[in-house]
């Protein structure tokens, strides 16, 4: 019978492979394949992983812990370790680093790295594998983590040889960086414990700025249309980001209109008299009419995905820096390959000066009026359950003026879309392109060690903390500060909203949750539930000036109508049967229970 040591690592005591004295060769790294990434990792800035250990991750998390110059950020699941590390990244814009044991352990980061993936932040995730010898024998815990992760990452490769561990290594971080995504390295547990090679050490390798400006033709080409146009509204996206006062000042010489996607949200939306909202099934009214009525529509540094809200006859002219974006999700009729802040520069010099200004005093007076209706639904009219726009109003209200939020997918990020208010400091954090559930508590886990001393306010739904509810116990392992506002409506709401559009009855909705303040306290949290919205402030500024982690579990309505800015006959269709068949199921009730009447009235006018 094998000792347990080969069925695990693939060695046994006193096998060449076996765990050694470390020796150093020319340059003074180890000899060990896993102190050799340590010390990679270690160059590049990297200061701390996400993850479980795990026998096939032994050699690495034991050269962490000898080397002490990463912390290792536990976890109580590893999907919750990818979420967090993609979170650390897009704060720091740096390499962010989860390690997962062989199987099912890096199995489970498969939905966090196609969040980060997909949200174009530099992520390595360390894969181990079982023994390099028992690969394609149905071993136990067997997959093939190269072939896995193929479709959430930019680069995957399987290290067999140790001699492929720096280049290979190198090569994924480089990766990760350059082409701001996922980057996996495969490990077989025993390849951890070889000898590395005797290789110098490269530069460190780190985040670079680079600056790309698309040519002259281009932009001449793109500045005919905008001068063209009498009426241009801006479109701004993630790609904006650092490019805040470039693209105001193309605003203000085109008299445009800005309205953004969600992910452009905190770069271009806080000091800027040119804002007026968001678009898209998360928006408002002035957004969608900004972009309806302009004759030409330019695009800054976005993927906004859903076609129905494009201008049909506007000239639309588009900015990203990757070129393969161009033209995916609406047709163009000028596109520019470049960073948003070195093409606005380049293209405002060519843009006449003069442009009337009509068309963006009527969007900004539209936008000035739907605020206005939307923070009306905000207010407090002491009836019980809470409004979930109040509880989202006074966050904005009582949070740091250099708050990072992450909001949960579904109705946590509309109240976080419309209700939070951006400033030069704040942030916002979310699964906005995956659209994954159960985002918001791990992304707050990544955001409060990433940014020590900035509050981090979790923004989750009852479904989604209750999905990864777990790692409540990572804020206490981690002494992490998160603040976490539950929306508690006893429902997968946002699901409901889709039924209720498609025109039929929700079904299998319901949750049955706990008392989620209790919860925390079990766990060494502050917890504090509100049902009634008299007590919901002094809650919020309780939770806020702890010092260390908190958990207020309010209460929300649950039939609480959040509607797109554009309402198509299919849903006005859709809604109509569903209030038809809500009152012939003996459920008319819920329409009454609805708060917001104007937007009902909307619907079926």
């Amino acid at each position: 019978m094998q000792p347990r040591a080969r069925i695990l690592r693939g060695f046994t005591p006193g096998d060449p492979l076996a765990p050694r004295t470390s020796r150093t060769y020319a340059g003074g790294m180890s000899t060990n394949v896993a102190e050799l990434f340590v010390q990679t990792l270690k160059a590049a800035g990297v200061q701390r992983i996400w993850g479980i250990p795990g026998d096939s991750l032994n050699a690495f998390t034991d050269a962490l812990r000898r080397d002490g110059g990463i912390r290792w950020m536990h976890t109580r699941h590893e999907e919750a370790a990818a979420f967090a590390a993609g979170a650390e990244a897009e704060l720091t814009g740096e390499l962010a680093v989860a390690a997962g044991s062989c199987g099912p352990g890096n199995l489970h980061f498969i939905n966090g790295l196609f969040d980060a993936n997909r949200s174009r932040v530099p992520v390595l995730a360390i894969a181990s594998h079982i023994p390099l010898a028992e690969i394609g024998s149905g071993y136990f815990q067997e997959t093939h983590p190269q072939d896995l992760f193929q479709e959430c990452s930019v680069y995957c490769e399987l290290v067999s040889d140790a001699s492929q561990l720096p280049w290979v290594l190198e090569a994924a971080m480089r990766a990760a960086i350059s082409l701001r995504g996922v980057a996996v390295v495969v490990v077989p547990g025993d390849v951890f414990f070889r000898e590395a090679p005797g290789r110098r050490p490269s530069a460190p390798i780190r985040a670079a700025a680079s600056h790309v400006v698309p040519g002259e033709q281009d932009l001449r080409a793109a500045a005919s249309i905008l001068n063209d146009a009498k009426k241009v509204t801006i479109l701004a996206g993630a790609g904006v980001a650092g490019a805040h006062a470039e693209v105001l000042a193309l605003a203000e010489r085109l008299q445009a209109p800005i309205v953004h996607a969600l992910r452009g949200k905190p770069h271009i939306e806080h000091d800027n008299p040119f804002d007026v909202g968001m678009t898209g099934l998360l928006g408002f009214a002035s957004g969608y009419r900004a972009m309806e009525r302009c004759d030409a529509l330019l695009m800054l540094g976005t993927d906004f995905p859903y076609r129905q809200f494009f201008p049909e006859k506007a000239r639309i002219v588009q900015v990203d820096i990757r070129g393969s974006q161009l033209g995916r999700r609406t047709p163009i009729d000028a596109g520019l390959v470049g960073d948003v802040k070195s093409t606005a520069s380049a293209l405002l010099p060519l843009i006449d000066d003069g442009r009337n200004d009509k068309h963006l005093k009527d969007s900004v007076k539209h936008y000035r009026k739907t605020r206005r209706e939307l923070d009306e639904l905000a207010g407090n009219d002491g009836k019980k359950p809470i409004h979930p726009q109040y509880a989202a109003r006074l966050i904005d209200e009582l949070a740091a003026q250099d708050a990072v939020f992450t909001a949960d997918v579904g109705t946590p990020t509309i109240w976080a879309a419309r209700y939070l208010r951006m400033t030069r400091e704040r942030m916002l954090l979310g699964s906005f392109v995956h659209g994954s559930m159960a985002n918001a508590l791990p992304q707050a886990l990544g955001a409060a060690a990433a940014a020590s001393g900035r509050q981090v306010v979790a923004l989750s739904g009852d479904g989604g903390l209750a999905m990864l509810m777990g790692d409540l116990l990572s804020i206490t392992q981690n002494d992490l500060p998160v603040k976490i506002v539950v929306f508690n409506n006893s429902s997968l709401n946002f699901v409901e909203l889709e039924m209720k559009a498609a025109g039929i009855l929700d079904f299998g909705t319901g949750l049955h949750n706990p008392n989620f303040a209790d919860v925390a306290t079990s766990v060494g949290i502050t917890g504090i539930r509100v049902e009634d919205p008299a007590d919901l402030e002094d809650a919020l500024q309780r939770a806020f000036a702890v010092p260390g982690a908190a958990l207020v579990d309010v209460v929300v309505a649950r039939d609480e109508l959040s509607i797109p800015p554009a309402i198509t006959a299919a849903q006005a269709k859709g809604f109509t049967l569903w209030a038809l068949r809500t009152v012939m199921s003996g459920r008319g009730d819920e329409l009454l229970d609805l708060a917001d009447v104007n937007i009902v009235r909307r619907i079926f006018r």
